[in-house]
C-alpha cells in the first residue's frame, strides 16, 4: 500500500546540466571577423572595399596579429552591415540530438498513488527537460490530501475528460472542464480533485 507521506510525490525528473562545468572560452575577435566575412561570401579584397580598411589590415586582424581600434570596428560594422556587438557575440550553437520517443496509447509506465493514477510518457528518454504524464484523478475531497503538493519547476495541466477543482496555495479554487488548462509555478502548493461522476483524466507536463 502506498505510504500516505509519499502518495502524491510526482514522478522524478532529471535535467541534464552539461553546460554548468564548461568554462567560457575567450573570444577570438579575428576568428569571429573571418566567420562574418565568409558568411557574407566576401573575399579579403571585397571586404576591404566595403569597409575602407586595407586588405593587409583585415588579414592581420583575422590572424590575431593586431587588435582593431574602435574606429576600425565602426568601419567593419558599417561595411559588413552588422552591429558592433555582433563582432563580440559568437553565433549560438544548435545541437540536433535526433532524440525521439513514441508512447502508444495505454503503453505508458504506471505510477499509482492513493489520489492519482499516473501514466508516465516518453520513459525511454533520459535527461529530459520535460516530464509528460497522463493522470486519472482519484481524489474527491480536499481532505484526501495530507498536505499541499510542491516540487521544483513549472507545470502545465490540460483536462482531457471530466471535471476537476484546481486548488492552489495563493488563489481561490477554480473549476476546470474538458479542454481547459492551467500553467503554474509548481513550487506553489497545489492539488486536484475530481468533480465529475467518473474520474477526470488530465495531461500533465512538468518542466525544470
Amino acid at each position: 500500500m502506498t505510504d500516505k507521506n509519499e502518495q502524491d510525490i510526482y514522478p522524478s525528473m532529471s535535467v541534464a546540466k552539461e553546460l554548468e562545468s564548461e568554462k567560457i572560452k575567450p573570444l577570438k575577435l579575428g576568428k569571429r571577423l573571418k566567420e562574418i566575412r565568409m558568411a557574407h561570401g566576401l573575399t579579403l579584397e571585397e571586404a576591404s572595399k566595403r569597409t575602407g580598411l586595407a586588405r593587409s589590415t583585415l588579414s592581420k586582424i583575422e590572424n590575431e596579429q593586431i587588435s582593431p581600434t574602435f574606429q576600425a570596428m565602426q568601419k567593419l560594422a558599417n561595411g559588413l552591415s552588422i552591429d558592433i556587438p555582433q563582432l563580440f557575440a559568437p553565433p549560438k550553437q544548435i545541437k540536433a540530438t535526433g532524440r525521439r520517443d513514441i508512447t502508444r496509447a495505454g503503453e505508458g509506465k504506471p505510477h499509482p498513488t492513493s489520489t492519482y493514477e499516473h501514466e508516465l510518457l516518453a520513459t525511454q528518454l533520459t535527461h529530459k527537460k520535460m516530464m509528460p504524464f497522463k493522470s486519472r484523478v482519484r481524489a474527491r475531497f480536499f481532505e484526501d490530501y495530507s498536505d499541499w503538493i510542491r516540487h521544483d519547476g513549472e507545470e502545465f495541466l490540460l483536462v482531457l475528460s471530466g471535471q476537476i477543482t484546481f486548488y492552489s496555495e495563493f488563489y481561490e479554487p477554480v473549476v476546470l472542464s474538458e479542454g481547459d488548462s492551467v500553467y503554474y509555478d509548481a513550487n506553489m502548493g497545489h492539488m486536484l480533485v475530481s468533480l465529475s461522476e467518473d474520474d477526470a483524466h488530465i495531461l500533465w507536463v512538468t518542466a525544470s
